[in-house]
C-alpha cells in the first residue's frame, strides 16, 4: 500500500514582477472564499480597484524577500516536503500543492494518483474558510474528476495539537531574547467572516477569546488565541510577557482585533522597548512574516523609539515540525507503524 500525503500552502508568484504578481492577485483574490462578496462586486473590486492599485506596490514587496532560489514560501515548502519525504520513506509519496499558483493542487493530486490513501494536510493551523476551507473546496472538487479516489484523511485544523504546540514554542525559546515581550501576530480576516463561522460564544471581540467548545469550534479569532496560551504555557509565559494581535488588513471594511500595526505604540506606551513578534498562522516565512512584519513593523517600532525588534522564524523546515508531520502519517495508517 502507498500513502499519499498532499502539503498544502497558499501560494506565491512565479516571479517577483508586476505582470506575475497581477496573474497571482487575480487568481487568489476572485476566490470567493476570500473576497466573499456577489460576483460581479468582487470582479468590479479586484479587478477595478485592487490590482491596478495594488499590483506594482506588491511586486516590490516581494522583490525586497526574494532569494535566488525563488519565494521564501516555496522554497521552504519544498524542503518541508523533501524532508518528510526522507523520513517517511518508500511506502509514502509526499507531494506540494499551492491553492493558487504554482505548483497548484490539480498537479500534486495527479502526482498521487497511484496512492491508495491520501492524507491532505492544508498547512494552516487555524481553520478559515479563506485559507482552509478553499485548499479544502478545491482538493476535492480536484479528486472528482479522477476514477478512482482512494481513502482520504483530511487534517484540517491543529491549532492546538501537541506536538505543533511544542515545535513552534521550541523555535520561539530558541530566537527570543529572555527579556523580550512576545507579541503573536496572526493573520488576519474580516470580522463578517467570524460571523459566518457561526460563533455563539460571548466575546466582544475586543479582548481574548473565550476558551474554545462546541460554540466557538469554527472561529478563527477563537482558535488563534488559543494558539496563542498553549504557546504561552509551554514557555511558561504570565499574561503580561505577552499578547496577541493580527495584521494583514485589506481595506476599510472591518477586521478582527486588535490591529498588531495599532498594538505596538500601545506597548511602547506601556514601556517596553524589546519585542520579539511570531506569526503562528503560518508554518513557512513568507511575504506576510519577511515583509510586513520582518521589515514594515520592524521600521514602525524603531520610529517609535523602539530598540531590539526580533522576527522569530517559523517553523519551515524544522525537525520538531518535520516529527509533527510523521507522527500525524503514522497514525492514519496503524499498520505501516
Amino acid at each position: 500500500m502507498t500513502i499519499g500525503i498532499l502539503l498544502i500552502n497558499l501560494g506565491t508568484p512565479v516571479a517577483p514582477t508586476t505582470p506575475a504578481v497581477r496573474r497571482y492577485l487575480r487568481e487568489f483574490l476572485m476566490d470567493e472564499r476570500v473576497i466573499d462578496l456577489p460576483a460581479l462586486v468582487r470582479t468590479i473590486l479586484v479587478r477595478g480597484i485592487i490590482i491596478p492599485f495594488r499590483a506594482r506596490k506588491s511586486a516590490h514587496a516581494y522583490q525586497s524577500i526574494w532569494t535566488d532560489e525563488g519565494s521564501p514560501l516555496l522554497v521552504n515548502s519544498e524542503r518541508l516536503k523533501h524532508k518528510l519525504a526522507d523520513r517517511l520513506g518508500h511506502d509514502y509519496c509526499v507531494a506540494l500543492g499551492m491553492r493558487y499558483g504554482y505548483p497548484d493542487i490539480d498537479l500534486a493530486v495527479t502526482q498521487l494518483a497511484h496512492c491508495d490513501k491520501l492524507i491532505v494536510i492544508p498547512l494552516f493551523p487555524q481553520y478559515s474558510s479563506a485559507a482552509t476551507g478553499s485548499a479544502v473546496q478545491k482538493t476535492m472538487k480536484t479528486l472528482s474528476c479522477h476514477w478512482n479516489i482512494p481513502d482520504i484523511t483530511m487534517i484540517n485544523q491543529f491549532y492546538n495539537h501537541a506536538g505543533f504546540i511544542r515545535a513552534y514554542a521550541d523555535v520561539i525559546a530558541k530566537h527570543r531574547q529572555p527579556d523580550d515581550f512576545l507579541l503573536m501576530s496572526y493573520h488576519g480576516l474580516p470580522e463578517r467572516h467570524i460571523e459566518k463561522s457561526q460563533c455563539r460564544a460571548k466575546c466582544d471581540r475586543q479582548s481574548a477569546c473565550p476558551v474554545m467548545s462546541q460554540d466557538n469550534n469554527f472561529c478563527y479569532r477563537a482558535q488563534c488565541y488559543e494558539t496563542s496560551r498553549l504557546l504561552a504555557s509551554a514557555l511558561q509565559l504570565s499574561a503580561d510577557q505577552y499578547a496577541v494581535s493580527f495584521q494583514s488588513r485589506l481595506g476599510k471594511t472591518p477586521w478582527i482585533k486588535p490591529y498588531t500595526d495599532l498594538v505596538l505604540p500601545e506597548l511602547f506606551q506601556k514601556g517596553i522597548r524589546h519585542v520579539s513578534v511570531v506569526c503562528p498562522a503560518f508554518v513557512a516565512d513568507c511575504l506576510e512574516t519577511l515583509e510586513e512584519v520582518g521589515m514594515r513593523l520592524r521600521e514602525q517600532w524603531q520610529d517609535l523609539g523602539g530598540q531590539r525588534f526580533t522576527l522569530i522564524p517559523c517553523l519551515n523546515d524544522e525537525s520538531s515540525w518535520v516529527d509533527c508531520l510523521v507522527g500525524w502519517a503514522s497514525q492514519a495508517q496503524p499498520s505501516l507503524r
